[in-house]
């Protein structure tokens, strides 16, 4: 394991209306098992696959709040990237704070309205394992306007982009250090509803995309996008029975 480098994904994690069951949920799906915080976290869980961290999960902090994964994306300087997000017409929701010795957090919008995070490591690294499955594999922002995604994510983060296609419709790769890292996918067309927000999509891979859809309808998800085949592998978009949306990538290497 190598820490992630500023700008790459390192974390992820689910603010869940009922945290007991999304944790037999995932569990099942993805062989996890959970660990729990103490009460100085609030009953904050990680999940561990073959005993190293791979994602998070927590209550919902707000009235309202709904059931959503979260993407955080590392840095050595949560306050700089703060600094940056503001620069660049994003809005700072949580400012920068220290989770106990673990590390440094900050949650922002985009100038979109897409939430993200950063994580700043300190005791807690945050990701230990991906691209194998049952961890973190892919990242990708679902956005209505992809020229302002550049040129927001390029301001902060330092990305440069490749223009790609992906099912006929125009998507952009996001390289940090001349390496992908990130997608971005354009929300046109008539899959998207107008009222779908802006999002980040987190994307957890599988041995088989379509016996873990199965699985997941079986453990009471949804099944929003079947199985599909595209150039990296197959993958399937997917909610848990609390509505948390999600992804699952076979494939990709």
């Amino acid at each position: 394991m190598t820490v992630p480098s500023p700008g790459v994904p390192n974390w992820v994690d689910l603010a869940t209306s009922d945290l007991d069951a999304a944790v037999r949920f995932y569990s099942s799906l993805f062989g996890w098992t959970a660990e729990v915080s103490g009460d100085d976290f609030g009953g904050y869980t990680t999940f561990l696959l073959n005993g190293l961290p791979v994602a998070g999960a927590g209550p919902l902090f707000g009235e309202g709040q709904p059931t959503a994964w979260s993407t955080y994306l590392a840095t050595d300087d949560a306050d700089l990237v703060a600094a940056r997000v503001e620069a660049a017409g994003g809005k700072v929701l949580v400012a920068p704070f220290d989770v106990m010795d673990q590390g440094r957090m900050a949650a922002f919008l985009d100038p979109s309205g897409a939430p993200f995070s950063v994580w700043e490591a300190g005791m807690m690294r945050g990701a230990e394992v991906f691209d194998v499955p049952g961890a973190l594999t892919w990242n990708e922002l679902n956005t209505r306007d992809l020229d302002g995604a550049r040129n927001f994510y390029g301001a902060v983060f330092g990305w440069t982009f490749r223009e790609a296609q992906v099912g006929g419709l125009p998507y952009l790769l996001c390289d940090n250090l001349r390496q992908p890292v990130a997608g971005i996918q354009p929300m046109v067309g008539e899959g998207w509803a107008d009222d779908v927000p802006p999002y980040w999509l987190v994307y957890l891979a599988v041995g088989d995309c379509d016996v873990a859809a199965e699985h997941a309808f079986a453990l009471g998800g949804r099944i929003v996008q079947p199985p599909t085949t595209i150039s990296i592998g197959r993958y399937a978009v997917l909610t848990d029975p609390q509505g948390g949306t999600f992804a699952i990538l076979a494939g990709r290497r």
